[in-house]
């Protein structure tokens, strides 16, 4: 697995890689990481890294813009595929190292990078120039892996208006733990850390950033009497604190900064829902977490959440900040028939499902890069 994202950053793309990775090695596969390299006190043993430089955009990411022996590597992995996480350099040296050492490749487009870019591309130019180019570069990466994967299949459609054309495009959910998160696990002490004993609490989990729009949650919360929890960190953070602060907020909105993996399932458990109002989510990993401990949804009218959420059959969705605050009440009153089917949703998107399916994948890369070698096209 090449992957643009790796330890020490925490995204999704990081969560998806570890689920998947962990789930194929549950079925007697063996995985590696390449991935950019930190400093030496977040190397990790078994991984191998590219020399790389802190993207100075988006602290906590790295760019391998060094030339690297990549052609050595893979020799000595001799993999029967490569699995390439990201559409950044690490999926050019893995596309490239494909076609040099005849070696199928699997892409999973995690990320929609057009969305995210205006935030955090270090060269200035109008969105529309912007959004045109990124499209003309993933047209031509996208094309050149054997199976490109999304993780919801509203994605593979939006990739298909954008003009990408597939050799092969399958959609595979990334899988949810539903035996790390689920519902009745001891969560006491986190509303006793934060103060919530007796208050309604709503839960935010991921990356504090601009992509993300949680200021609409912040905002819808002047509209419910109610805590929200706010689990994670990010480059938004400090103006999503003014936000709060400008709204007088303060009492009704905790920042608990980055939750360890260890101690997610119970902060989930402490919650009464969990909110997202990100129109950016591939898949939204963090709300089927949510749903797999129990807990209602209200997500944003969009992209992935219009396709995993069903509103008013397994959780609930809005537009704006008044649906919010609309949508959140729903949750907070959910029936029980709401609350069983947002639970089977989540296990529905099983690690087990989702690895058997990547296996699939991977057969088919096998045979189409051999049909490719047998063509005379590869």
């Amino acid at each position: 697995m090449m992957t643009d994202s790796w330890y020490p950053t925490r995204d999704g793309v990081v969560t998806s890689v570890t689920i998947i990775k962990e789930s194929l090695e549950a079925l007697g596969h063996e995985v590696f990481i390449i991935a950019p390299e930190p400093e030496e006190e977040f190397r990790q043993d078994g991984v191998y890294y590219f020399p790389s430089v802190r993207f100075k955009s988006y602290d906590g990411y790295y760019v391998p813009i060094y030339p690297s022996h990549k052609k050595r590597i893979l020799k000595e992995i001799d993999p029967d595929v490569i699995h390439i996480h990201g559409v950044a350099t690490m999926a050019i040296r893995g596309l490239i190292s494909g076609h040099e050492l005849g070696i199928p490749t699997v892409m999973t487009f995690h990320t929609m990078v057009d969305d995210a870019a205006r935030y955090y591309s270090p060269i200035k130019m109008s969105p529309q120039t912007m959004e045109r180019l990124i499209w003309i570069y993933l047209r031509q990466i996208l094309k050149r892996a054997d199976v490109v994967v999304t993780p919801t299949s509203c994605i593979g459609r939006e990739l298909a208006s954008h003009g990408a054309e597939c050799r092969n495009l399958v959609t595979i959910p990334t899988g949810t733990d539903v035996a790390k998160f689920h519902p009745g696990i001891e969560s006491g002490y986190v509303r006793d850390r934060y103060g919530l004993e007796g208050r309604r609490v709503v839960i935010h989990v991921g990356r504090i950033s601009y992509e993300k729009d949680l200021d609409m949650v912040v905002r819808a919360m002047t509209k419910v009497d109610a805590v929200l929890l706010v689990a994670g960190k990010g480059p938004a953070k400090e103006d999503i604190e003014h936000l709060v602060d400008e709204l007088g907020l303060r009492e009704k909105v905790v920042f608990a900064g980055f939750v360890p993996d260890e101690e997610l399932p119970a902060f989930y458990n402490a919650a009464d829902i969990a909110v997202s109002a990100s129109k950016f989510e591939t898949q939204g990993l963090s709300i089927l977490e949510a749903m797999a401990s129990g807990k209602p949804v209200a997500c944003r009218n969009g992209r992935a959440f219009a396709e995993i959420v069903r509103d008013g059959e397994n959780g609930y969705l809005f537009d704006d900040v008044d649906g919010c605050a609309a949508a959140m009440e729903r949750a907070f009153d959910a029936p029980a028939e709401v609350r069983e089917a947002s639970y089977r949703t989540a296990l529905e998107n099983s690690r087990e499902r989702s690895a058997e399916l990547y296996v699939g994948a991977y057969e088919l890369a096998k045979r189409t890069r051999a049909e490719r070698i047998g063509h005379g096209t590869e």
